[in-house]
C-alpha cells in the first residue's frame, strides 16, 4: 500500500546560504561595456568567415594528403612528390590566415601576469599596449610578404611547379586581418577596459 510522500526537510547549509544571499541583495552591477561602431560588425563577420573556411579547407587537404602518403608506403604504387609539399604549404596557411581570428577571441597563448594585477587601469594600459605591439608586427609582416609576393613571383614550387607568390600572397590574408584585428581590439581595450581574470577552475579544485 503507497504511503504519502513527506516532503524532505532543506540543507540546513543550503538554508543559511539562500537566507544570506536574500538579505545582502543583488551584488553590484556589471558597468555596461560601449561597443564598437556598428560598420566594424559585419566585415570583421566576413573576414572571420573567409579566414576560417581556408583553414578548414587546408586542414582538410592536410588530413588527405598524409593519409594518401600512408598509403602509399603500403601499396604498390608510385609515390606523388608533390602531396607533401602541398600538405607543408596548406600547414603554412593554416597557421597564418587564422591568427587574426584568434587576436579576435583572444585564443593566442599567452602568459597573463599582467591580468592578476587588482588595478583595471593598469589592465588596460597592458591590453592596449600589446594590441598596438600585435598591430606593429602584423605591419612588418604585411610589408614583407608584400614584398616577397612581387619579388618571388618567377620562382616556383620544385615539385607542383606553384608559383610562390601564391605561398605569400594566401598567407598576406592572416597578416592584414591580425593588423586590422589588433587595432580593433586596441579601441575596444581603451573604451571598455580589459575583462578580470577567471579563477573559477582553479576555486573549484581547491575545494
Amino acid at each position: 500500500m503507497a504511503t504519502p510522500c513527506r516532503l524532505l526537510r532543506p540543507i540546513p547549509r543550503l538554508r543559511a546560504v539562500t537566507a544570506a544571499t536574500r538579505d545582502t541583495g543583488p551584488t553590484t552591477s556589471t558597468p555596461k561595456r560601449r561597443a564598437l561602431p556598428a560598420w566594424t560588425a559585419r566585415p570583421i563577420r566576413v573576414l572571420t568567415a573567409i579566414e576560417l573556411g581556408i583553414g578548414a579547407l587546408a586542414l582538410v587537404i592536410i588530413f588527405v594528403l598524409l593519409l594518401v602518403q600512408t598509403l602509399q608506403r603500403y601499396l604498390p604504387l608510385d609515390g606523388w612528390p608533390w602531396t607533401g609539399e602541398l600538405a607543408r604549404f596548406c600547414l603554412v596557411w593554416l597557421t597564418f590566415v587564422v591568427a587574426g581570428v584568434l587576436v579576435t577571441r583572444d585564443s593566442h597563448i599567452s602568459i597573463e601576469m599582467i591580468d592578476g594585477v587588482g588595478s583595471p587601469v593598469v589592465r588596460r594600459i597592458v591590453r592596449v599596449v600589446s594590441c598596438l605591439i600585435v598591430a606593429a608586427v602584423g605591419v612588418g609582416l604585411t610589408a614583407e610578404a608584400l614584398a616577397l609576393v612581387e619579388d618571388q613571383g618567377i620562382l616556383k614550387s620544385p615539385a607542383m611547379g606553384m608559383p610562390m607568390s601564391w605561398l605569400y600572397g594566401i598567407s598576406l590574408i592572416g597578416f592584414v586581418s591580425t593588423t586590422l584585428r589588433a587595432l580593433v581590439a586596441a579601441v575596444d581595450y581603451g573604451l571598455n577596459g580589459a575583462p578580470a581574470p577567471q579563477y573559477d577552475d582553479l576555486d573549484v579544485m581547491a575545494e
